[in-house]
């Protein structure tokens, strides 16, 4: 039953919109395009923040810069119990999921995943948001200056994440 429901969900949803769009009597074709020049505009408007982004984190990676800071942190991330070779992880996870996932993928070839370390990796990424990026490319998109708490309860809602990853994983 359950493998015919995620097989039928998607035919089930596209027949349910173009039905009620149908029955509605809306240009279903003139719609799709107006959503899909509005789609392009926004990937233009937020591409050179994704590219900047994208490069100022590969700059950080590369220069060695990331292993350097993570041998500042040693100590309060100690206190917090975090393995200093999380470190950079918890640091980039926030501002880049592609850069993150391969610093991952590098903890799994030194570490193995079945590792602790592997583990709280993983467990890490999938309990964070990249809170930099999402603030400036969706609030950048549509011209939101003044981010009020926003920043503030992500980077709690991250911390959380992180603590829980690292006691899950213990």
């Amino acid at each position: 039953m359950l493998v015919w429901i995620s097989q039928m969900i998607l035919p089930l949803t596209v027949g349910y919109i173009v039905g009620f769009a149908l029955i509605s009597r809306r240009p279903v074709f003139e719609d799709f395009l107006g959503g899909a020049k509005d789609g392009m505009k926004m990937t233009a408007e937020i591409l050179p923040t994704l590219v900047g982004l994208m490069i100022a984190v590969g700059v950080l990676r590369r220069s060695g810069f990331l292993d350097a800071v993570a041998g500042q942190l040693q100590g309060i991330a100690g206190i917090l119990h975090i393995p200093r070779e999380l470190i950079p992880l918890t640091l980039v996870r926030v501002v880049s999921n592609s850069a993150a996932t391969g610093l991952l993928l590098d903890l799994f070839e030194t570490f193995g995943p079945d590792s602790r370390i592997g583990m709280a990796g993983s467990v890490l990424m999938s309990s964070t948001e990249t809170v930099f990026y999402c603030i400036s490319v969706y609030f950048g998109a549509v011209k939101i200056r003044k981010t009020g708490w926003t920043l503030p309860g992500a980077l709690v809602a991250t911390l959380a994440g992180i603590i829980a990853s690292l006691w899950i994983t213990r």
